[in-house]
């Protein structure tokens, strides 16, 4: 891979400095690619120092950022400061957080970096700045937009030792039941099949389709919507040529034999699919969005502001967050 990653800073006020910091001290061990943080040099030089590293931080140009990233970590600014102290966003939270993603994509959309990987942002810091997206993930396909209809985004989570997609995400339970059709489970699929094909090379990708009622429905007995919804989506997806298999009771899915017989699990709501994986790889695990017309990856975790600057912050998810990144941004190449 010729080209750095770009990371986003995150919540400023949050444990994306630190992790961002753990993360570059580990870069030889760990065996990760470059990359250059999208932030603000000071805000990360103020939280090593409070950390009790003195590392060398060096402002570059994003040409500079690979031959940079041996001995120093590349930081590519955004000309907007970050002043939150550990555990308390301010004011330039918000403009700081954002910047540092507008600025990351557009680095991977004009081909100077490799892939988008983000840092946690807090959204209700956001929120109260008038951002106008449910998240990074919305936030994302807006930014991917270009002259078109912006994509459609899908979340997959992923460790080496599963993968899941949410078809519905951040909604009520009550909602996510209401929203669910075969038309979304077919189209989040579909996404999910090319992206597992041309992103992480798996040529011919297994999936299985969650049930949404206990014992996938149980013949219509414990609810009709596996028997009208989510099984006519599975017989659309196996004319299409695809091998998915449901809808599956969820309760079996997820113990160690049955992850064997697929590469990815598509679920019906959130925590369907987030409670799985996180009881596996709750340190591992990472974000990756599909869908998209670049590689964009995450931690698994949020901003954690309780243990900001402490130096308890585990910086295992992004390490994954960047080698799986590297990996589906090259998988074109090989």
């Amino acid at each position: 891979m010729s080209q750095p990653l770009a990371l986003s800073l995150g919540e400023p006020a949050g444990i994306g400095p630190d992790i961002t910091i753990a993360a570059w001290l580990r870069r030889d061990a760990a065996q990760l690619p470059p990359f250059y943080v999208r932030g603000d040099a000071d805000c990360i030089a103020h939280r090593a120092r409070a950390l009790g590293f003195e590392i060398p931080i060096a402002e570059v140009a994003i040409e500079q950022a690979v031959a940079t990233f041996a001995h120093a970590l590349p930081v590519v600014p955004t000309g907007h400061p970050a002043t939150a102290a550990p555990g308390k966003p301010d004011a330039t939270s918000a403009p700081a957080a954002i910047a540092a993603i507008r600025c990351a994509v557009d680095d991977v959309r004009s081909g100077r970096a490799a892939a988008v990987v983000t840092n946690p942002i807090a959204k209700s810091v956001l929120y109260q700045a008038g951002f106008a997206h449910p998240g990074h993930t919305e936030f994302l396909a807006e930014l991917a937009r270009g002259d078109g209809a912006a994509p459609q985004p899908v979340m997959m989570l992923w460790c080496p030792s599963l993968a899941v997609v949410p078809v519905t995400i951040h909604v009520s339970l009550r909602d996510a039941i209401a929203q669910l059709t075969t038309e979304m489970i077919v189209s989040t699929t579909r996404i999910v099949v090319r992206d597992l094909r041309s992103r992480l090379g798996i040529a011919a990708p297994r999936l299985a389709i969650a049930g949404l009622n206990p014992h996938a429905g149980e013949d219509g007995s414990l609810g009709t919507e596996d028997r009208t919804i989510v099984a006519p989506a599975v017989e659309i997806l196996r004319r299409d040529g695809i091998d998915a298999r449901g809808p599956l009771p969820a309760d079996t899915m997820f113990h160690a034999a049955a992850r064997t017989r697929y590469d990815c699990a598509i679920c019906m709501y959130h925590d369907q699919a987030l409670i799985p994986i996180k009881t596996i790889a709750f340190d591992e695990g990472v974000n990756v969005t599909l869908g998209l017309p670049f590689v964009r990856t995450s931690p698994d975790h949020g901003t954690a502001f309780d243990i900001a600057g402490s130096g308890r912050a585990n910086p295992s998810s992004l390490i994954a967050a960047l080698k799986l990144a590297a990996r589906m941004a090259d998988a074109p190449r090989r």
